[in-house]
């Protein structure tokens, strides 16, 4: 009888465990998610940054494509971080 109670015992543990890593992973989960909404958004002002800017040289016949580099590179550059955030997702969803 006592090894009876004592493997419940083990596998009440061991769902308890699992249970703790599902959270932990859903948690990590959620905050990249929240992570990449934020790098969505930064994007998306850069981008009508750029109209606002494209617009403003156009009126002044100042159109130069090198003007908007700094914007460019900053928004691949969010891009490649938020590719990689999409891929931890799917590797902790994978070990679940």
């Amino acid at each position: 009888m006592a090894d009876f109670f004592k493997d419940v015992e083990q596998k009440i543990s061991e769902v308890v465990e699992e249970l703790g890593k599902k959270t932990g992973d859903t948690l990590e989960i959620q905050k990249i998610k929240s992570d990449i909404r934020s790098l969505k958004r930064a994007n998306e002002r850069d981008l009508i940054d750029i109209g606002r800017m494209v617009y403003e040289k156009f009126q002044h016949g100042e159109i130069r494509d090198t003007d908007y580099i700094t914007f460019c590179e900053a928004i691949e550059k969010r891009e490649e971080t938020i590719e990689r955030q999409e891929e931890e997702i799917v590797r902790i969803k994978e070990g679940m």
